[in-house]
């Protein structure tokens, strides 16, 4: 099931795999290029739909305008907001939410975390040091409050980031695509998801 929703910077779209009897939500978002058919976030949201989670991999405001060039972050973080609540307020009501993406998106779902009331945070492929020299983005990782699931490639080029006693960091042999070693990536996520519940 598909739906569109509105956000203050057009219309976003969200795709459901319903769990029956769940007892969670899991909101997932997309990397910067990419799109929600992407291999790490069909196996997520096979292994969550499997362990009782209903899932909605969100596709934001620019993808589904057909462009590929990412919004502003703040644009990003505000239609994430605004699709959450939503989803919140219909399909997803009354279920615990997780949050999370890949790459970008696990950004997004990092510096929206609290406002959005996730109650964790599934982050596959965090880009963790942009390239040139710019600042590490582990501030957006260390600010998330609740437990936190990173699943990264051991050849991502975006680095590794660190294990936090509020934060799992599972490495599966791939790079930062998370194209290769899906058993891996599906069981870490299965095992986390379990102690969430």
């Amino acid at each position: 099931m598909t739906v569109e929703l509105e956000t203050p910077h057009g219309p976003a779209r969200a795709h459901l795999h319903r769990a029956a009897g769940a007892r969670g939500a899991l909101v997932l978002g997309h990397g910067a290029g990419g799109g929600v058919t992407a291999r790490d976030l069909v196996v997520a949201t096979e292994i969550a739909v499997g362990e009782g989670y209903t899932v909605a991999l969100v596709e934001q405001p620019y993808r589904v305008a057909g462009r590929r060039s990412p919004a502003p972050a703040r644009q990003l973080d505000a239609a994430w907001t605004a699709v959450v609540e939503q989803l919140r307020a219909g399909e997803l009501a009354d279920l615990p939410l997780i949050a999370g993406g890949r790459s970008s998106g696990g950004r997004v779902a990092c510096r929206t975390a609290a406002e959005t009331g996730a109650a964790g945070v599934l982050c596959l492929a965090f880009p963790l040091q942009p390239p040139g020299g710019r600042p590490s983005r582990l501030p957006e990782l260390d600010a998330v409050a609740v437990p936190t699931l990173v699943v990264q490639g051991s050849r991502d080029h975006f680095g590794m980031p660190p294990a936090a006693p509020n934060r799992t960091v599972v490495q599966v042999a791939s790079d930062h695509g998370l194209r290769t070693d899906l058993g891996a990536i599906g069981e870490a996520v299965r095992v986390w998801l379990r102690a969430q519940a």
